[in-house]
């Protein structure tokens, strides 16, 4: 199970709207997923348009009259998809908690107990770096911090990443974090100017996909609903989609007994696939940046499905295994088809993948 902590002190970054979706979208890549709103704004419950007497505060609070257990207060929201809700309450909980031992590991202790069968919990926390979010940076193996191409979004960052290193040192919990650009405005030079600082400064640490400014994200969450269950073709949902691609490709593959190991180096060394070499290519030269992204590399967007470019030609070279292949190009984070490949299908979004076929 991964518990995974979204946070920014900063408001406006889109942390709450990255919560629902990224947990929507993980759902459907067939993982059962337990959001758990933190944030006494209650931002999540109300955008998921959920209503409880019960909430977080009912399991973290040793005082309330109705004392919960993490497993009393999930509402359901869609397949694969629950949600712990929070509310107003919640924000009695700091000055509850001031004067407890290990005050800043209460929700750890809790999710270590809880017994609930989930591949992954998500942690949405308040815009402060309080005991609440001191608690979801304990209680998490992972950090994702959303941050808009902006000045102040960054500077907010760096005293994020000091409260995590300090965490680190006074609890002995280490903690990874990922860095997600979100709100991006690919129209904006300026946009393009503060996304490579963010590259040149974290680079490992930074998350290929990057979700794009879209309305219909807020108008999602004044609906009630996900943004798969109020448009799943707009670019919103394009955007969390292959942001859960991506963070599902990270999980660890078990390791392999010794015995079985030595039989699949046998196996390789029998049968090596044949290879055939494919070359990519995408006349844009007012681009600045394009990717090849398809079924060969799980649709992800890094370093090694980057083009390169040449007088305005873009081009890619891939050794690719015989089979059957969907992919796209991503042109400044717009994703689009081969427009020189009349083999196209059409996609869950609505718009046409590029087909390939490589014969044995």
């Amino acid at each position: 199970m991964r518990v995974i902590s979204i946070t920014n002190q900063k408001g406006g970054c889109g942390k709450t709207t990255t919560a629902v979706n990224l947990a929507a979208c993980l759902s459907t890549n067939n993982r059962k997923v337990l959001l758990i709103d933190l944030d006494p704004q209650a931002h999540a419950t109300l955008g998921l348009n959920v209503k409880s007497e019960l909430s977080i505060y009912n399991v973290l609070s040793k005082l309330t009259n109705k004392k919960a257990r993490l497993e009393d207060i999930i509402q359901n929201i869609d397949a694969n998809f629950d949600l712990a809700p929070s509310n107003i309450v919640l924000s009695t909980l700091e000055q509850e908690l001031a004067g407890e031992i290990s005050r800043e590991s209460r929700l750890w202790e809790i999710l270590n107990n809880f017994k609930g069968d989930y591949d992954y919990i998500l942690i949405d926390c308040p815009p402060n770096l309080g005991i609440l979010t001191i608690n979801a940076i304990r209680a998490a193996d992972e950090i994702i911090i959303p941050v808009e191409a902006s000045r102040f979004s960054l500077e907010g960052l760096s005293q994020l990443i000091e409260i995590i290193d300090l965490i680190r040192e006074r609890l002995e919990h280490y903690v990874k974090y990922w860095v997600l650009v979100n709100n991006f405005d690919s129209r904006l030079r300026h946009s393009f100017r503060l996304l490579d600082q963010i590259r040149a400064t974290f680079k490992d640490r930074l998350f290929s996909n990057i979700v794009h400014v879209n309305v219909k994200l807020k108008e999602a969450q004044s609906q009630g609903v996900h943004i798969l269950n109020y448009n799943k073709y707009c670019r919103g949902a394009k955007d969390y989609f292959s942001l859960a691609r991506e963070i599902i490709t990270q999980e660890k593959a078990p390791t392999p007994a010794p015995e079985l190991e030595k039989m699949m180096g046998e196996i390789l060394k029998e049968e090596v696939p044949k290879l055939t070499e494919v070359v990519f290519s995408m006349f844009a030269p007012g681009a600045k940046e394009i990717y090849v992204t398809g079924d060969f590399n799980d649709w992800q967007l890094n370093d090694n499905s980057r083009m390169q470019q040449s007088n305005g030609n873009w081009t890619k070279r891939l050794r690719l295994s015989p089979g059957r292949y969907r992919y796209r190009f991503v042109i400044d984070g717009a994703w689009t088809d081969d427009p020189n490949n009349p083999l196209k299908e059409i996609n869950p979004f609505g718009e046409m993948n590029s087909m390939l076929q490589i014969q044995s």
